[in-house]
């Protein structure tokens, strides 16, 4: 049965609320717009002023889902987007804008249980303001050694003066996100990401791997650095995630981080929708900083300098690291970007069988 509410002066037209969408647990339509109308101070702030992609699941986690990047035609007027050139598409996309309550709620109507946003803000889509590592294990290596690694990643920001903040993904790993509010572009994000994932692999090959190919990652963690990168996006701090039970990226403190390492409890990092909007209640927003905290890089020659060991030269092969991930722009200023083929792909959909 549909019902209409009025929130801040709108009026949204709910369906279905009964609903189970995640079959596992009974976790129903209504408990997922209920969970993002309590969460909503917290995610809010982190989607104002972004291109927002969404991940749409209409028959629940175990059914068919497609990621939607124009907002759709039949949307109330007061829904904000904004435009962003898409080189694949030719054409400019109109991404949904989430600013307030009203178009949160009208989201987790449509089913769009993740979001993801850009790591830039729409009216500057070429300067991130923020850099993240999406730690991700393979099997079976789990969010414990993401633990691990995201220390190491916290010990070289700490030498440059750099705060980093962690968060899970919901699913299997760990992101860490460094906030830089100062202006920089993807072309200088982006190499240094990779470089540092290359070091990271060097100096620990047997726990880390930085190259995306699956038939290497077994047992350890692929550091993503590619996420820096205009036309990705990363999912949203405290979305929901379609996994069997209502999992959510959730922030969490650097000694939650140290502790699930001693334990070797992956289970300590494991948070449902009840259980974040509990710690937001009660331990507020850790992720603030991120929103206004003004950092700047190192250039990629003191990144390779400092990570080698005290006192000695850097490497032949940190050298080479850091000359490769400087060339890294201009090699994609040469390529020319790909176009996506087939209508789904034009429309800003991909179909996909969970």
């Amino acid at each position: 049965m549909d019902s209409v509410i009025e929130v801040q002066g709108k009026h949204l037209k709910l369906s279905n609320l009964e609903k189970v969408l995640y079959p596992a647990t009974g976790f129903t339509k209504r408990d997922v717009i209920d969970y993002y109308v309590r969460i909503a101070p917290a995610i809010l702030p982190h989607l104002s002023g972004r291109a927002l992609t969404m991940k749409r699941y209409p028959n629940g986690v175990d059914g068919e889902f497609f990621y939607e990047k124009n907002a759709p035609k039949h949307r109330p007027e007061w829904v904000k987007t904004v435009p962003v050139w898409s080189h694949g598409n030719n054409r400019t996309m109109h991404y949904v804008e989430v600013s307030d309550l009203p178009t949160l709620i009208w989201l987790a109507n449509l089913a769009a249980l993740e979001l993801h946003p850009s790591l830039a803000l729409a009216r500057d889509v070429s300067c991130p303001t923020m850099m993240v590592f999406d730690l991700d294990p393979g099997p079976p290596a789990n969010i414990v050694q993401c633990c691990q690694v995201g220390l190491w990643l916290r010990e070289i920001f700490e030498h440059f003066g750099l705060q980093g903040f962690p968060k899970t993904s919901g699913s299997k790993g760990l992101q860490i996100y460094v906030p830089l509010n100062t202006r920089t572009t993807y072309e200088v994000t982006k190499p240094f990401a990779h470089a540092l994932a290359q070091l990271l692999e060097q100096d620990h090959p047997d726990q880390v791997v930085s190259d995306m190919k699956k038939k290497i990652r077994t047992g350890k963690v692929f550091v993503d650095w590619s996420q820096n990168d205009e036309h990705k996006t990363t999912v949203a701090l405290y979305s929901l995630r379609a996994r069997e039970r209502p999992t959510v990226s959730t922030p969490v403190s650097w000694e939650e981080v140290q502790r699930a390492l001693k334990k070797k409890d992956s289970s300590l990092l494991v948070f449902e929708a009840p259980q974040v909007v509990a710690r937001f209640e009660k331990m507020g927003d850790l992720f603030e900083p991120v929103l206004e905290m003004k950092q700047k890089l190192p250039t990629l020659k003191e990144l390779t300098g400092a990570v080698a060991a005290p006192g000695e030269a850097p490497e032949p092969e940190r050298i080479e690291i850091a000359a490769r991930a400087e060339d890294q722009p201009a090699r994609a200023a040469r390529e020319k970007p790909k176009r996506s083929v087939g209508r789904t792909a034009a429309s800003g959909r991909i179909r996909r069988k969970v």
